[in-house]
């Protein structure tokens, strides 16, 4: 990693803040809100998570619920790609395709609009963590059920002892910001 990156990932690092105990006792939660509050900190942020994927030809980014939404549309923007939001159980207004998986503290299920995208598309997901895996795989799991091809994953954070970006597709190309 050069100079300038490593300054860039020093700086988002710093504004991540630590919650104890969120949203259940032991859970020690990752908040992106300050990167969001500083406005150079939300652009680097943009930036450093395009960067890798500007010359793969994204026709979407599929960002999950809910802080997914909030670097996923940047995404989208920068990569001149449409944006697909994944969400939670009966938030969606068209017919939709669901996936349930598990989390470190429980499970859940997500929903995507079943005419989201064309067979064949090329998908990027984005979500602002990897804890287990279990969203972006579940996330992935919507994709191929609907004929979209998923060419790479994006996060912000990515919690290293809960191994969760192995629980990944090895072939396809994986971005990770900051591995806490």
């Amino acid at each position: 990693m050069d100079g300038v990156k490593q300054q860039i990932i020093a700086l988002l690092k710093k504004n991540i803040r630590n919650i104890p105990d969120f949203p259940k006792p032991g859970i020690q939660f990752k908040d992106i809100t300050p990167l969001l509050q500083n406005p150079d900190t939300l652009e680097l942020t943009s930036q450093v998570l395009a960067r890798p994927f500007r010359k793969k030809n994204i026709d979407y980014v599929v960002g999950l619920e809910s802080r997914g939404f909030l670097f996923g549309t940047n995404l989208a923007q920068d990569l001149h790609a449409g944006f697909i939001p994944i969400r939670k159980p009966g938030k969606l207004p068209a017919e939709t395709v669901s996936a349930t998986y598990a989390l470190e503290y429980g499970e859940d299920t997500i929903e995507m609009h079943k005419d989201a995208f064309s067979k064949g598309d090329r998908i990027l997901v984005h979500d602002d963590l990897i804890a287990t895996g279990g969203s972006a795989k579940a996330a992935t799991d919507l994709v191929q059920k609907l004929g979209g091809d998923v060419v790479g994953y994006s996060f912000i954070i990515a919690l290293e002892a809960l191994e969760g970006v192995n629980m990944l597709p090895d072939h396809i190309q994986k971005e990770v910001l900051l591995s806490l």
